[in-house]
C-alpha cells in the first residue's frame, strides 16, 4: 500500500495534470504509472522527476536500452520491486530478451558478491585504477 494517495486524473491538480499530459504525449500512451500518480501529491517533485527521466533516459552516449538495463541492475541492487517491474517492461519493449535479462541478473549477483568481498577485506584500490574516467 502506498504511503500517499495514488491520484486519479480527476484528483490531480492542474500542475500534475499537465505533467500527466506530457507523459502521455512523450510515451504515446494513455497510461500513467502509479509512481507518477503518487508523485502527483507533490506536483513540483512530479515535474522535476519527469524532466529528469526525459533527459537522462533519452538517447545519448548510451542508447535507451542500455540505460534501461542499468536502471534494472540498480533497482535490483536497491531492492526496488516497483522499478524492477516497470523498467523490465520498458526494456522488453526496447528489445531486451529473456536471455539478456538472465545475464544481467548474473552480473548484478556477481557484482553484489564481489562488492561485499572488497568491502569486507577493505582492499585498497590499485594506483593504476585511481585515474578518473575521461
Amino acid at each position: 500500500m502506498a504511503l500517499v494517495p495514488v491520484l486519479t486524473d480527476e484528483q490531480a491538480g492542474p500542475e500534475a495534470s499537465a505533467v500527466f499530459d506530457d507523459i502521455r504525449a512523450s510515451r504515446n500512451t494513455d497510461y500513467i504509472n502509479n509512481i507518477w500518480r503518487a508523485l502527483a501529491n507533490d506536483p513540483k517533485q512530479l515535474k522535476l522527476t519527469w524532466e529528469q527521466v526525459k533527459t537522462v533516459m533519452s538517447q545519448g552516449a548510451l542508447d535507451p536500452l542500455t540505460k534501461g538495463l542499468i536502471y534494472i541492475a540498480v533497482s535490483a541492487a536497491n531492492g526496488c520491486g516497483y522499478c524492477l517491474h516497470t523498467h523490465a517492461a520498458s526494456a522488453r519493449a526496447k528489445g531486451m530478451t529473456p536471455e539478456m535479462f538472465a545475464e544481467l541478473m548474473q552480473v548484478v549477483v556477481l557484482a553484489s558478491q564481489t562488492n561485499r568481498i572488497a568491502i569486507g577485506l577493505q582492499v585498497e584500490v590499485d594506483e593504476r585504477y585511481k585515474e578518473s574516467p575521461r
